[in-house]
């Protein structure tokens, strides 16, 4: 079936289920995608939004169930079906080639290029085309050379090109600024509301659906649990749908920080080089207070992963002091236990656990060498180091088949919550964190939150680094903006703009 040319696309599935032996990813799933309309799939991670995905998308054939294109059933049972029909997808991750220009890239995009590329005619055709786009890019340079927001825009632009109408966005925006996010989405919004476009985009961002999407669908464990138009939905409702009636942690109030509160974290002139070994990282005045969170914004790659890592010992630095309540620290174990300094790192399980060993082991790491007069121990007792355990992963609600089980079989909110668990416990006077959120459910992400919060209440310093704006604008007391290796923006919370930010963290300084 030839899709017509700039028409948008409807797509339907009815009664969509895919199950993968006795586990069903999708249960009788309907979901009606109108042709020009903008519609979001919310849920939490493992609901069934990819599944569904990438049935419609012919990757996955499904176990029952159908798909309707311009209200006619089709069978998909490749993504060449899919591209055949108009249907396209922009992942998460770039799929563009780094070394090419954007035009290079969008012709060998093609499914028949010819041996030798008439170059001339080709740019010809193009500029020809990109007069027709929304996206005002570069197609001379190389990719690699494009910001994070170009670089999304030229792998809209490509489907575009390729001939799709019905697009699925896969979390658009997890590596733009607000600026850019708002940029793109709304772009993409003015095409569908001109009839040239349907999009479904995937997102776990609250802010996002209500602001660009006409329509909503949500998923829970495979099931639909509610559809509707947007703008009669409200937080509270869509909250609902996807985590059902389980109680969500509240963040609690913010504890008013004394005036004398104590400098824990001071950081003078620290400079090393960042994993490439050719940029450098420069951290210069840097303090955080007792009670207070010190968020850091950046889009990844600007030297928060290595800034992490020297603060957690992970990596040498070149020049410069770090200070912990006044005593230089290098982050050596026993500092760390005696100035009751605790770090949480992104990918949890690959950087803050031993995967292989039990959950046990993993939640005992910090204290499993000291006995009960604090006095190091020559025995390793194993039903006191159960007991240990079984304690945290009860407060923390650790869910586990057993505590022998191995750390990698636990999902992904539970791993999290088992290194809060073991990093919390205990006296905590500076708190380094970064990322904590990353991939969790929408559940896990709001429990994680309220114990970071917490930890401040208590009087913990709390140094945040995180990429979702949305989780510092909600936890910190103060943000600063790290741009390539530097820290080049600081507001407290009171006075925070987040076009203001957005703009520093795009490096417009």
């Amino acid at each position: 079936m030839a899709h017509q040319r700039n028409k948008a696309i409807g797509v339907e599935t009815v009664g969509m289920t895919m199950r993968f032996g006795s586990f069903t990813a999708l249960d009788d799933v309907s979901v009606r995608v109108q042709a020009g309309s903008f519609h979001a799939l919310l849920g939490e991670n493992g609901a069934g939004k990819s599944t569904l995905v990438k049935c419609m998308m012919g990757f996955y054939h499904p176990t029952d169930g159908q798909i309707m294109v311009n209200d006619r059933e089709v069978a998909i049972a490749s993504p060449r079906d899919a591209a055949v029909l108009g249907l396209g997808m922009v992942y998460q991750h770039f799929t563009l080639v780094p070394s090419l220009t954007g035009a290079e890239n969008l012709v060998i995009s093609r499914e028949k290029v010819p041996a030798v590329i008439d170059w001339a005619k080709e740019r010809k055709a193009l500029a020809a085309f990109m007069e027709t786009m929304p996206f005002r890019l570069p197609l001379d340079v190389p990719v690699r050379e494009l910001s994070a927001g170009e670089k999304q825009k030229l792998e809209i632009v490509r489907q575009l090109y390729l001939g799709r109408h019905f697009l699925v966005l896969d979390e658009p925006t997890s590596v733009l600024t607000p600026a850019e996010a708002r940029e793109v989405l709304g772009l993409v919004r003015e095409m569908t509301e001109r009839g040239e476009l349907t999009v479904l985009m995937i997102s776990h961002k609250f802010h996002e659906v209500t602001a660009f999407a006409d329509e909503v669908t949500v998923l829970r464990r495979g099931k639909m649990t509610g559809t509707g138009k947007t703008k009669d939905l409200d937080h509270r409702v869509l909250a609902a749908m996807m985590i059902g009636d389980q109680p969500i942690a509240a963040l609690g109030t913010r504890a008013l920080q004394p005036d004398d509160a104590q400098t824990v974290l001071r950081i003078d002139a620290l400079e090393a080089v960042d994993r490439t070994g050719l940029k450098p990282i420069r951290i210069d005045g840097l303090s955080v207070r007792a009670g207070e969170i010190v968020g850091i914004a950046g889009i990844s790659g600007n030297g928060q992963k290595e800034f992490f890592e020297i603060l957690a010992g992970q990596r040498a630095r070149e020049a410069g002091e770090v200070f912990v309540k006044g005593t230089p620290y290098a982050a050596t174990r026993a500092e760390a236990r005696a100035l009751n300094v605790r770090a949480i790192p992104e990918e949890p399980l690959a950087n803050a656990c031993a995967p292989r060993m039990s959950v046990a082991e993993n939640l005992s790491f910090r204290s499993f060498d000291i006995g009960a007069d604090g006095k190091p121990v020559t025995w390793v007792g194993a039903s006191a180091m159960n007991a240990f355990a079984a304690r945290l992963a009860e407060q923390f609600k650790v869910k586990t088949a057993s505590l022998a089980s191995p750390i990698s079989a636990l999902s992904g909110g539970n791993v999290q919550r088992a290194v809060l668990a073991r990093e919390l416990t205990g006296d905590v006077d500076l708190l380094i964190v970064s990322n904590p959120c990353f991939g969790l459910d929408f559940s896990a992400v709001a429990e994680i939150r309220a114990r970071i919060m917490r930890a401040r209440n208590n009087g913990a310093a709390v140094l945040l680094l995180s990429e979702d704006l949305d989780e510092l604008l909600e936890l910190s007391d103060r943000i600063l903006v790290m741009s390539d290796g530097a820290l080049v923006y600081e507001t407290p919370i009171a006075d925070a703009d987040v076009q203001t930010i957005g703009q520093h963290m795009a490096g417009h300084h």
